[in-house]
């Protein structure tokens, strides 16, 4: 690696030891053991179809928003800002050809974008309407997969292909796990990439995405629904300003911890094939 390269492994090195020493409030706490609760009543055979029933999800999102006209202008877009500073870009593997610094900088500018767009719909839902409570939850995935998916193509990892698509898919479920479960799929994540020799167009590892732990950010979507439902009556002038700002503010402070996760995983991924 280069000088500047080393200096960014560094900082990324202090940023896990600061990132998964997270402590939970007694606040935060008292949610988490409400959430366990929830889980622990149902019955284990339902949890198992409802993973399955996640994952499929999973993949026919990830699915159709890989397939969409949006993402391949992103593509394109992508490969656009590439050029600035190689010319002879010409496809997604080549975007390695930049430097760390310059990849983060194009990756830094989708980020505020999609940051903003979680913010926007998170107000949408503070409405209090059935229809952008319904939308909440796939909404949110949807622009957290998407995300993932732009930085993973940013770093010259093609989601078209098996492997990087469910490398992406793992990013998004470590990413919006719970906080005390983060560090082992970090870990986990680091040891599949650590091994160089796999096949990008046959994925032969673990293809389930979605498990006990997983569910509690759907659970806890569900919570929200329901305080912006309560907050729906504390109208301003007819507007729930309460709601639109919690829902805003809900949804902003996730989507920036999921885009950090993923930002710093696939820097890192970078980095680790140049050593």
């Amino acid at each position: 690696m280069s000088a500047r390269e080393e200096k960014v492994w560094r900082a990324l090195e202090a940023w896990e030891e600061t990132y998964f020493e997270y402590e939970m409030t007694d606040f935060e706490a008292t949610y988490e053991r409400f959430v366990q609760q929830q889980l622990a009543r149902i019955n284990p055979s339902l949890l198992q179809k409802m993973n399955e029933k996640m994952d499929g999800i999973l993949f026919h999102v990830h699915a159709l928003i890989q397939n969409s006209s949006y993402q391949k202008d992103v593509r394109d877009k992508l490969l656009t800002s590439g050029r600035i500073f190689h010319g002879d870009i010409e496809d997604i593997e080549d975007m390695k050809k930049c430097s760390i610094d310059q990849l983060t900088y194009i990756a830094q500018q989708q980020i505020a974008r999609n940051r903003l767009l979680s913010l926007a719909q998170g107000g949408l839902s503070g409405t209090g309407g059935l229809l952008f409570l319904g939308l909440d939850i796939p909404a949110m995935i949807a622009l957290q997969i998407r995300s993932i998916q732009y930085i993973a193509m940013n770093y010259g990892y093609d989601i078209h292909r098996p492997a990087e698509m469910m490398m992406s898919l793992k990013v998004f479920h470590a990413a919006t796990l719970p906080k005390r479960y983060q560090h082992e799929s970090w870990n986990e994540l680091m040891q599949e990439i650590a091994n160089q020799e796999y096949d990008p167009f046959f994925y032969e590892g673990e293809e389930v995405i979605a498990d006990v732990a997983w569910l509690a950010m759907p659970l806890k979507q569900g919570v929200k629904a329901v305080v912006l439902s309560l907050l729906k009556k504390k109208a301003v002038q007819g507007i729930p300003l309460l709601g639109v700002v919690f829902g805003a503010g809900i949804n902003y402070q996730k989507a920036r911890e999921v885009t950090e996760f993923a930002h710093k995983f696939y820097q890192k991924r970078y980095l680790v094939e140049k050593m």
